[in-house]
């Protein structure tokens, strides 16, 4: 089974308080961002993969002949002339169970066993009995961008282990899964705008009274388009971008900012992480400012960053 996790982007991004947990409680409109998106696939056991022999071609054949493949701790990597981290990297569970192989063009830096769609598998696998699985996944969103490409990995992955193995879970069953990965996972399990609260984890239906200004959102005809902007070598740590925050409650309650129209949003639809990470990146600032140059109607970083985006009248 093949799919391509698409990313989102959040309107809004409200950090109310610091909880006794020690995370956030967060408001936010995660809205499905189709024009960026991982491919995924799902085997199991030795069923066919239509995918590995053209990921391993295309990166896997950048093997610089002095330098050859590399094994740390059950890690199987292939280091290439162009960067230092392996474009294309294998890991295999100590049971044997679960092989997952990742590839990226700007390289692979972290451990492929430790990637959330591997989470996935061993979180179903403690529920479940579930069969030998092989994950192929090239990654195309960027990473680091407040995009939350590797939540939609690991949300698709779900779905997908849910599907072929016949666990008969529910949308409801697969978020709860999901909330346990990542505070925006679940949110790709519906993939549709929604409220997402708590962490990001709560979610419920966007406001009735905003669909109006918001039905842009999901039609492709509507008045309004959507461009992301994800800046060349600008990643954005999550720890980093809550370093500098001061929660507070917004002046405009999420909810009643959305229902106004698009062209009011400027101002009072607000991303709280924006004033801590533009005073450490002042060029994401400039990148913004120069969205509404070009003629966006409004213009956000999405999520923590570094990712912007720009909502265009059609």
């Amino acid at each position: 089974m093949i799919t391509n996790p698409n990313v989102k982007i959040n309107l809004g991004l409200n950090v109310l308080r610091k909880r006794e947990d020690g995370f956030h409680d967060l408001e936010t409109l995660f809205v499905p961002y189709f024009g960026i998106s991982d491919t995924l696939e799902i085997i199991v056991g030795d069923d066919y993969s239509r995918t590995s022999a053209s990921l391993f071609a295309r990166y896997g054949s950048q093997v610089a002949p002095s330098q050859g493949s590399v094994k740390l701790e059950g890690v199987f990597g292939v280091e290439t002339e162009e960067s230092a981290a392996p474009k294309l990297v294998q890991g295999i569970s100590e049971d044997g169970r679960l092989m997952i192989t990742i590839a990226r063009e700007e390289g692979v830096d972290w451990d492929p066993l430790k990637d959330l769609t591997a989470k996935a598998y061993h979180i179903l696998s403690e529920d479940f009995d579930l069969p030998t699985v092989k994950i192929f996944l090239e990654k195309t969103s960027p990473v680091g961008a407040g995009l939350g490409g590797g939540s939609a990995d690991a949300a698709f992955a779900l779905k997908m282990m849910n599907e072929l193995c016949g666990l008969g879970l529910d949308e409801s069953q697969l978020a709860g899964y999901a909330s346990r990965l990542g505070s925006d996972c679940a949110f790709f399990i519906y993939n549709r705008p929604m409220i997402g609260e708590g962490r990001g984890e709560i979610l419920s239906e966007t406001p009735q009274e905003a669909a109006g200004s918001l039905s842009f959102l999901t039609t492709q005809d509507g008045a309004y388009h959507i461009e992301v902007v994800t800046p060349a070598g600008i990643a954005v740590s999550t720890r980093d971008a809550y370093g500098g925050i001061c929660p507070h409650l917004p002046e405009v309650p999420l909810r009643d900012a959305l229902k106004r129209p698009v062209e009011e949003w400027d101002g009072i639809l607000v991303n709280d992480f924006e004033e801590t990470v533009f005073a450490k990146f002042p060029e994401l600032a400039a990148i913004k400012r120069s969205l509404y140059d070009s003629g966006a109607v409004y213009a956000s970083m999405s999520g923590s960053g570094s990712a912007l985006f720009a909502i265009y009248p059609r």
